[in-house]
């Protein structure tokens, strides 16, 4: 392990100096001892500096980064990037609520993706006047020629065609394929296109795609692109005005050990396949990367409560739970655990990380080599700065963290942390 970096070859959101764990210059331990466990921690200077590596990559062809509001919603974070002029891909209303309450002007640069809008979602975002409905079926176009014909608001719109290209990613998080629930066959397309252009208050303007997430290859982006380039030439020949291109998101980032190039080069490398297809049709790009803005720049700190060994299986039961990231029980996904205080010894414990939810699956890692970690000692849970506290819940009545945003020594609670009678106040005995 780098003595500068956590691990080697990760931006430098979080670093040890002098053996203890920092975020940016904030030494984890006194955030901690200050706002308590578990603790999300997220670096605004990393969160900057990726979006405006995304940005430069692609400033060669026209377009606009527009953060997946998925990935983490929180509204100082929205607030940061619509300062930096950053679009927004949002998939519900309240989504889009965040975002008008963070920067009331961004609405304009939001695009509504997700595959069940209701009829109140879609009157939100007309009269928010919204860039782009990515629709998602014949039925939700239906709906929305009702809803901006009854509130007389011209909704422009793009189809999300499926391009049937495979990725290779986790299959919860796959959607390119037909079998998946999203978006509409790419040979269908043309003909709702055709009916959508007869609709006096919708307005054909874009094609949309995408293929899933956490894809750390560029080729199946390239590929799809390619359909859809096919897609926008036979609809420009037909008379319909695409000005629009929306390429999704999905590009993966380094959780383990994988290999993959600095991450500037990945995503120049991302830019070039993408906008390769589209060059000479004269569309406006639009992007939605999420987790390769703002995962790395997060940590989730925990407190080690208990260490335990049945026959010889060892544990370290920690104040964090499935409830505060859901990722690895949902996934199987792995996220690096380092100590945030690194000892002085070489040898390494065999461990399981586990919480204290009623749940075999309440893990964040197993069969885990560790460093030593005493009981009252810290854990950082690296990259979950993303589907991280946006997944949280409130199972066996936990309350959720607090969230803590660092730049250079200051830090500030972006989210207080729950309490019980948080929990409890809107139910009714």
């Amino acid at each position: 392990m780098s003595k500068s970096a956590v691990p080697e070859g990760r931006p430098p959101a979080f670093v040890y100096r002098h053996e203890v764990l920092h975020c940016e210059r904030a030494p984890l331990p006194d955030l901690a001892q200050k706002h308590g466990t578990p603790l999300y921690v997220y670096s605004a200077t990393t969160i900057r500096d990726r979006y405006r590596t995304f940005d430069r990559a692609f400033r060669g062809f026209p377009h606009t980064v527009c953060y997946s509001v998925k990935a983490n919603p929180n509204l100082a974070l929205l607030k940061m990037l619509a300062g930096l002029r950053c679009g927004f891909d949002v998939v519900s209303g309240g989504e889009l609520q965040r975002v008008q309450h963070a920067a009331r002007k961004a609405a304009r640069r939001v695009v509504f993706s997700g595959v069940g809008k209701t009829a109140e979602e879609m009157d939100a975002a007309l009269r928010a006047g919204i860039l782009m409905f990515n629709v998602e079926s014949e039925s939700e176009m239906a709906a929305l020629a009702e809803r901006s014909a009854r509130l007389k608001k011209r909704a422009r719109l793009a189809f999300r065609v499926n391009p049937d290209v495979p990725a290779e990613t986790h299959p919860y998080i796959a959607t390119g394929l037909h079998q998946h629930k999203f978006g509409v066959p790419i040979d269908a397309a043309r003909r709702l296109y055709e009916r959508a252009a007869r609709e006096k208050w919708l307005e054909v303007a874009g094609v949309s795609v995408h293929i899933g997430s956490q894809i750390t290859s560029v080729e199946p982006f390239g590929a799809a692109m390619e359909r859809v380039a096919e897609l926008v030439r036979a609809l420009q020949s037909h008379g319909h005005c695409i000005r629009y291109v929306d390429a999704g998101g999905g590009l993966g980032i380094r959780y383990d050990a994988q290999e993959l190039p600095e991450f500037a080069e990945h995503v120049k490398a991302f830019a070039k396949a993408v906008t390769r297809p589209l060059r000479g049709l004269g569309v406006h790009l639009l992007l939605e990367p999420g987790r390769s803005i703002v995962g790395p720049a997060g940590a989730l700190l925990v407190r080690v409560l208990y260490r335990k060994s049945n026959n010889g299986k060892s544990f370290l039961v920690v104040d964090g739970a499935m409830n505060d990231l859901i990722r690895p029980a949902l996934y199987g996904a792995h996220h690096e655990i380092v100590p945030v205080v690194r000892p002085h010894v070489e040898e390494r414990d065999i461990v399981d990380v586990v919480g204290p939810i009623c749940e075999t699956g309440d893990f964040f890692a197993r069969d885990r080599a560790l460093p030593p970690v005493e009981e009252g000692g810290l854990l950082a849970i690296l990259d979950t700065g993303a589907y991280g506290m946006s997944i949280t819940s409130n199972y066996n009545t936990r309350p959720r963290a607090a969230e803590v945003l660092v730049e250079g020594k200051r830090a500030r609670v972006i989210r207080k942390r729950e309490t019980l009678e948080d929990l409890l106040r809107g139910e009714v005995q």
